[in-house]
């Protein structure tokens, strides 16, 4: 920010004018009209904040200004939100306290402004430790007061709408930390539409070129989709409106996001994703009646045009979703029905009451508007907010595994399991029945044995599906087993395990980091995290408390292959390097291998400047990440380790993930120049139907194409379908996307692409 001290006549304008737009936004909401103290709240920010700019060059108080918009707009929320929300950096940046703001605007305003300076700066700080501590305070005061969750929400939609003026490195950091946590945040607290933007802001930053395609073929291909929902509805309408329905139809497109992780997810190109179009049927909600009447009305609506739908077009029975009777944990309620369409596409029809649309879209603050005083204490919303209470007892010590832990309850698929009496439950997708125990109650999963799901006998590590009855068979002599992590998958029962084995468990814990650091010490290489996690993975491990237990306790030891995992890696880069120099085009054996890049000082790497990757530098200066193997072509970023150590991985691996999340100030900007003459090693999937010679005309292209041995050929057919991979080295991704061109022409090939390395 840079002190002006004065802002010209222009600018005082533009600062009023974006003012008077908030007040008009919030005289046509439903709340309650204090727009004195809305205006009071504006002149002491504004002139808190005077002279100061941001970094694109506006004055600063646009930013409390767009941030309260947000608020009121898109949220929903009401004057004490709006006035939270043009005060929220007041504290931070000014020589103005929380007392000041307590004696001009009460108790409850300076609560929540105060909140949001706690947790100021984005959810983290420099280190770890501080990063936990700050998410544990953004955890804790939404616990306390869920405006400041919301406002601050309000607020990281606002930088992400402004992060083009900022380095890339800090692109990567915020976008990361907005995917990691910030958006799957949103999502558990209802709130869809921002949700979605904070995704495809995102990836706009982190991929901007496959953005920019996407929403090219997005847009190309609007008028057809227009044309076909056009033909869908038609006889919709017709037969709603012979029902007297007070109804709105609208036309739902897949957002570039989730395409684009579909399209990763199953391997399809853009073609092939069916789901782009979605109908959503709005009809009005039941006026001035009690609750129960309301919500039977609804429902019966629901089903009413359900029915009409399916006597037009033919259902999927699999791809039924009844969130009316049983709304998901962040208040969402809806009847989905996947049908036939006219021209033999399926298409998703969405069915909800403008009540059940408003809080879908606007989520936890719509509630307010459809309840009496406060959220009752029942809802899904305020039990899992209570089960993150209960992981803020017991935080794990390290700062990845407490974020881990907390990023498992931010998920959002949903299943419904029932007691013996028939008592609802809403679990996570994936839950097992010692979760299952957990959930019921702490002691109840301490001595579960095992369970009974449909009257059948389990073990406690049966995962359960989604209208499962499930009793759980206790005893009393029965003790937690440290195994037992393995079999569970939500952040209760891991941090009640954890929690359990961590008091009686200290000693191991600490000698075992004490093996640890020997080992790392005798073999002169850092105890960073990648190090730490190449471990856990080796010794398959589920948390590193986890490792440091069992190597305390004898049940891990180092011996020649742990030494080798990390000793090999030069030999193993020499070895794959001198196989690139005989592979590559035209180019003889007589390269020198690499060498191992040796460690920078910290105080030479340039953090502000974008990292041009050349064939010298990658074999001097840089490490490919060995979890998610980057080649050319790819999108990638930086990562200083505490030791200069420099390695490169692909933006969107899990583990760059959780490093730009957890370690934001070492991320660097990092692209690829020409590559063409060393070589890297990659594996094509290919899926079709199985005729005679498709193999030998699809290992025919590769030879010509890149005249080199490939290094792995499967293939395997079953009725009548083949399934295969081709390992082969390329120089970059435009080699594969040429090779997967030219294959995907040959007939009877109905699907190629590059199989993605992604391990966590």
């Amino acid at each position: 920010m840079e002190d002006l001290s004065t802002f010209s006549q222009a600018e005082n304008d533009m600062i009023n004018e974006k003012f008077q737009e908030l007040l008009q936004d919030y005289m046509n909401s439903n709340h309650r009209q204090k727009v004195e103290i809305i205006t009071k709240a504006f002149h002491f920010a504004n002139n808190a904040h005077k002279g100061i700019k941001r970094r694109s060059g506006e004055p600063y108080i646009m930013h409390p200004i767009a941030v309260a918009k947000i608020c009121c707009t898109e949220i929903g929320l009401g004057s004490t939100s709006i006035c939270s929300a043009l005060l929220h950096d007041v504290v931070e940046d000014t020589e103005y306290t929380i007392e000041d703001i307590e004696k001009n605007f009460g108790s409850k305003i300076a609560s929540i402004v105060d909140g949001l300076t706690k947790i100021s700066g984005g959810i983290f700080g420099e280190q770890a430790s501080e990063q936990a501590e700050n998410f544990r305070k953004l955890l804790l005061t939404m616990a306390e007061d869920i405006r400041v969750v919301l406002i601050k929400m309000a607020d990281r939609l606002h930088n992400m709408r402004t992060l083009g003026v900022m380095l890339p490195s800090k692109q990567y950091k915020i976008s990361g930390e907005t995917m990691y946590l910030y958006a799957p945040l949103a999502n558990r607290l209802g709130l869809n539409r921002i949700k979605t933007e904070l995704e495809n802001l995102s990836f706009k930053y982190e991929h901007p070129d496959t953005y920019a395609e996407l929403s090219k073929k997005i847009e190309n291909t609007a008028a057809a989709r227009n044309e076909l929902y056009e033909k869908f509805t038609a006889p919709v309408k017709e037969k709603l409106d012979a029902m007297g329905l007070n109804y709105r139809l609208k036309a739902r497109t897949k957002s570039i996001y989730s395409i684009w992780n579909k399209m990763q997810t199953k391997g399809l190109p853009f073609e092939e994703i069916y789901d782009i179009l979605a109908v959503r049927i709005i009809f009005n909600t039941v006026a001035n009646e009690p609750e129960p009447t309301v919500y039977a009305e609804e429902k019966k609506k629901c089903w009413d045009i359900y029915s009409v739908i399916t006597d037009i077009y033919k259902h999927h029975p699999d791809r039924i979703r009844d969130w009316v009777s049983s709304p998901k944990a962040n208040g969402y309620q809806a009847l989905h029905v996947t049908v036939m369409g006219p021209d033999g596409e399926w298409i998703e029809v969405q069915i909800r009451s403008t009540r059940m649309d408003e809080i879908a879209e606007r989520g936890f603050a719509a509630h307010w508007k459809y309840k009496t005083g406060e959220i009752e204490e029942e809802t899904e919303l305020n039990r899992w907010i209570y089960t993150i209470k209960e992981i803020l007892e017991n935080p794990e010590p390290n700062a990845i595994d407490f974020l881990d832990t907390i990023k498992m309850n931010l998920f959002s698929s949903e299943i419904f399991v029932f007691t013996p009496k028939g008592e609802i439950k809403t679990m996570a997708a994936g839950s097992t029945a010692l979760d299952f125990a957990f959930e019921l109650h702490t002691e109840i999963g301490f001595h579960c044995i095992g369970a009974k799901v449909n009257h059948k006998l389990v073990p406690m590590s049966h995962v359960l599906k989604s209208g499962d009855q499930v009793e759980i068979l206790t005893s009393k002599s029965q003790t937690p087993k440290y195994e037992w992590l393995n079999y569970v998958t939500t952040g209760r029962a891991q941090t009640r395990i954890r929690a359990k084995f961590r008091k009686e468990n200290k000693t191991y814990i600490k000698k075992g980091e004490n093996t640890l650091v020997q080992f790392f010490t005798s073999l002169r290489i850092p105890g960073d995290p990648i190090n730490i996690e190449k471990l856990q993975e080796h010794f398959g491990c589920v948390s590193k408390d986890d490792m440091l237990m069992k190597i305390g306790m004898g049940e891990l030891s180092f011996g020649e292959a742990e030494t080798q995992l990390f000793t090999s890696t030069t030999a193993k880069d020499e070895n794959k390097l001198i196989k690139y120099w005989k592979l590559t085009f035209g180019i003889g054996g007589n390269k020198q291998p690499r060498q191992e890049s040796a460690p920078i000082e910290k105080g030479t790497i340039d953090f502000k400047s974008t990292h041009i990757l050349t064939e010298d530098s990658i074999q001097q200066k840089y490490r490919l990440a060995e979890c998610c193997q980057p080649i050319p072509g790819d999108d990638v970023l930086g990562y200083v380790d505490e030791n200069g150590n420099i390695s490169v991985h692909k933006r969107r691996c899990p583990v760059a993930m959780k490093l730009k999340s957890s370690y934001g100030p070492r991320i660097i900007s990092a692209e690829w120049a020409t590559h063409k003459k060393m070589s890297f090693p990659v594996e094509l999937e290919l899926r079709g139907i199985d005729a005679v010679g498709v193999v030998s005309k699809i290992t025919k292209i590769v030879s010509d194409e890149l005249a080199v041995n490939m290094t792995k050929l499967l293939f395997e057919t079953k009725d009548g379908i083949f399934k295969g991979s081709i390992g082969l080295f390329v120089h970059d991704v435009e080699d594969i996307q040429n090779l997967c061109m030219k294959i995907a022409k040959i007939k009877n090939v109905q699907l190629v692409h590059r199989k993605e390395q992604m391990n966590e």
